[in-house]
């Protein structure tokens, strides 16, 4: 194992517009706004992160710039990546807080990259990992397509194996999410499990109505993520009660409200998301209650590493993004499910053609590198 420590980084600024719409009963976003954070040890090892700002612009790359070295840098410098991977922070006072860009989740990436290159090991196999790949559905963050735009975007998804489907519900009016559910069987039949995703939008009450509407139209919904606000643990467990679907909570809580929620009996299933160490020490958590863990959206689909890694986890999402020509080569998929790569590290490369092009694959909106 080397005991290289981190003594470089470069920032590659990225914006581009996306293939679609992509969104839910609250947000919608049309550009991406991404940096890309490679990290260099002594030994010429490259950790690879990216940071992506959802729904506002980037400031451009001097900002940045500055950023980065005035409040993640500092803590980088000179340090042994296994170090910081495995460190287990106090949470005291004004020093604790996010960051002016939302790098927390690209430095994790970066750190275990490096600390999994410098072990000579692929990430997910020096997280434990004893297979080699795990089951994919697709989620579309379809709730602002047209009718039309959401039966290809699925009758694609269908076409390709996956091996359930996601859609986004929580409209103001019920039935067009009873529109939308009726358009899916149409388009990739009724074989394979169904959720939904309401992301925040009810209240428990009209949850159940919502739910036993679907059931009326024909529709058995595999589970239901995030039906009301992520704190409303009461709400939670009295709908886990019920027993009207799977409850599928924790996406917007950090790892202390997943603890409290796995504490309160508030959810079948913990939704986790790209922070690698946080992801781990949830999936621990989760595997002591007993409870299932899945994982949400991760940039590039680095989350499989973490996927493969916890043996009770089932399910990757996948949401077609637009992101795959940012690097050498994604993560290989087939037949439903999603490879590990062989690679030391997580295996994703910045692409030479992106950094130059500051992502821009089909418009360019804006490139600063």
């Amino acid at each position: 194992m080397s005991s290289a420590r981190i003594v470089e980084y470069r920032l590659t600024r990225l914006a581009f517009a996306r293939d679609r719409t992509i969104g839910d009963s609250q947000v919608r976003a049309t550009t991406a706004q991404i940096i890309a954070v490679e990290l260099f040890d002594t030994a010429g090892n490259v950790g690879l992160g990216f940071a992506q700002a959802l729904f506002t612009s980037l400031p451009d790359a001097d900002e940045i710039e500055r950023v980065f070295a005035t409040e993640a840098w500092p803590g980088l410098e000179g340090r042994y990546p296994a170090a910081l991977a495995l460190a287990v922070h106090r949470v005291r006072g004004g020093n604790v807080r996010r960051m002016g860009l939302p790098f927390e989740e690209s430095l994790q990436h970066a750190i275990w990259d490096l600390f999994a290159k410098q072990s000579g090991l692929p990430l997910w196999r020096m997280l434990g990992a004893e297979r080699s790949k795990v089951g994919v559905y697709a989620s579309g963050l379809d709730y602002h397509l047209s009718d039309h735009d959401f039966t290809e975007l699925f009758g694609k998804a269908r076409e390709r194996g996956f091996l359930g489907y996601k859609i986004k519900v929580g409209h103001p009016d019920l039935e067009r999410d009873v529109h939308r559910l009726d358009l899916l069987r149409d388009v990739v039949g009724s074989d394979r499990p169904v959720m939904i995703d309401a992301n925040e939008a009810w209240t428990a009450q009209e949850t159940i109505q919502a739910v036993r509407r679907f059931e009326r139209a024909g529709h058995r919904i595999y589970w239901l993520e995030d039906p009301i606000p992520r704190e409303d643990f009461d709400g939670l467990k009295m709908l886990r009660q019920l027993g009207i679907s799977r409850i599928n909570a924790g996406e917007y809580l950090d790892l202390t409200g997943k603890r409290k929620l796995v504490e309160a009996r508030a959810c079948d299933m913990l939704n986790v998301h790209g922070q690698v160490s946080d992801v781990m020490r949830a999936g621990w958590l989760a595997n002591e209650a007993n409870v299932e863990v899945t994982l949400g959206n991760t940039f590039l689909e680095l989350g499989v590493n973490m996927a493969l890694a916890l043996p009770g986890v089932r399910w990757l999402e996948y949401s077609f993004q637009n992101f795959d020509h940012l690097v050498d080569e994604p993560y290989a998929m087939a037949d439903g499910y999603i490879h590990g790569r062989d690679a030391p590290g997580h295996g994703l490369v910045l692409s030479a053609a992106a950094r130059a092009n500051g992502g821009a694959l089909p418009q360019v909106i804006g490139a600063v590198a």
